[in-house]
């Protein structure tokens, strides 16, 4: 007997009855976006390693211990996209779309790939809906950014979600900053972790986004970030929050919140949900503004700001909402002899033809069996076909949830559905 295969780790399979969910959120994304004016783009699964060295920092977990790198068969080290914001950026770059317009609004969703510890809603396949605007550098677009995230969480019902903001400043303020926060943790260094006793020298942000409680206590003691910013970047944050408080956005200021990534400045921003279900990996999304980003991958001098959520944790909150997403049929047909198959067959092509959702059990089998199916299947309505609906062209539709049936002719199964299942119990 030959061996099963069984998938990659932390890749996982999506299938139908759950598939509806993810088919679901990614229908209110591209809503919602579309609204604001954002273009969805597509770009390859696998970019240059420069890519993400350079953008996303040599020195960030992501590209030290994280991504799938490889040698193709060019000698070319490429790597699957960890995130999103980076191949944009290239495409952007590379096809000059500064030159066509001045502000550029994109959107995409898809998988990334992480070899990381795994846990609830964090894979290693895993997949991103995000978006990215180029072209403005005030607070507003910031603004408007994060209320069609709002926007979109609120088309999916989705509840205590709270808005997490900071500022990180820029290449006037930071540096002041940065030399504090090192100053201090040396004199903590021993009640660091062997991660962040490293990160301390290479880049002391990333110590503030350890999860190592120890780590935590001695970063809510540091030197606040907030406290360092020059006057443009304390503007554009008092800016900002005005903003959101006239939009009605909450939002709590969160002076430790730097996120994983190098490439930010000024704006930082988390979406945290307070469900068990999530465990200790509570934020759905976050982003912020990267200004010197498209300069240093060899391009226009363009401020940016982006956002990415995650798709398989915004999943498992719908699931324990309860809702229903999986679509039923509008119709079961039902042969109940060898001679009504391809009546049946046909009537199915022609209605589904006429856009209703039909289903019909090519196998055949007992009236009994083919009822069970029927209710299985959630349809509205069965439709029995034998040798008197043959003969006479009439049959009847009955609804599964109870009630007389209704006379219909064949040729008018569709109109009569049409008619009906409105009133038939979702």
């Amino acid at each position: 007997m030959s061996q099963k295969i069984s998938g990659v780790k932390g890749m996982n399979d999506l299938l139908p009855g759950e598939i509806e969910i993810w088919q679901s959120v990614e229908g209110r994304a591209r809503d919602v976006f579309g609204r604001f004016g954002y273009g969805e783009i597509r770009t390859p699964m696998v970019e240059d390693t420069a890519l993400f060295v350079r953008s996303v920092g040599e020195e960030t977990d992501i590209v030290g211990k994280e991504m799938y790198t490889f040698e193709d068969k060019g000698g070319r080290s490429l790597s699957l996209r960890p995130e999103g914001t980076a191949p944009a950026a290239r495409a952007y770059i590379e096809h000059s779309v500064n030159n066509q317009e001045p502000v550029t609004r994109w959107f995409y969703m898809g998988p990334m790939f992480r070899y990381e510890r795994m846990k609830t809603g964090r894979y290693r396949q895993f997949y991103q809906i995000g978006a990215e605007a180029y072209g403005a550098k005030e607070a507003a677009q910031d603004v408007e950014m994060m209320d069609m995230v709002v926007q979109f969480l609120e088309s999916l019902d989705l509840k205590d979600i709270s808005l997490n903001l900071n500022s990180l400043g820029d290449e006037a303020c930071r540096p002041a900053y940065h030399a504090k926060l090192v100053e201090y943790l040396k004199a903590h260094r021993e009640e660091l972790c062997g991660d962040c006793q490293r990160r301390m020298e290479t880049n002391p942000l990333r110590v503030l986004d350890c999860k190592n409680e120890k780590c935590q206590a001695v970063a809510a003691a540091g030197p606040n970030v907030l406290e360092f910013l020059c006057e443009p970047c304390r503007a554009h944050f008092n800016d900002l929050q005005r903003k959101l408080t006239g939009l009605g956005i909450k939002y709590v200021v969160n002076p430790r919140m730097v996120r994983g990534l190098d490439y930010y400045t000024r704006t930082v921003f988390e979406f945290i949900a307070a469900h068990p279900a999530l465990g200790t990996a509570s934020t759905v999304g976050g982003g912020g503004r990267y200004d010197t980003m498209m300069k240093g991958l060899g391009g226009p001098d363009v401020p940016a700001v982006g956002f990415a959520m995650g798709l398989d944790r915004l999943v498992l909150l719908l699931k324990e909402s309860g809702k229903k997403f999986t679509q039923a049929p509008d119709l079961f047909v039902v042969a109940v002899d060898e001679g009504s198959q391809d009546l049946a067959l046909t009537l199915t092509s022609r209605l589904r033809r006429e856009g209703l959702r039909v289903d019909f059990d090519t196998r055949g089998g007992s009236l009994k069996s083919q009822m069970k199916r029927a209710d299985k299947s959630g349809a509205h309505f069965t439709l029995v076909l034998g040798e008197a609906e043959r003969t006479s062209g009439q049959a009847k539709l009955k609804r599964m949830a109870g009630g007389e049936p209704i006379p219909v002719t064949l040729d008018d199964v569709a109109k009569a559905l049409r008619a009906h299942r409105d009133a038939a119990p979702a």
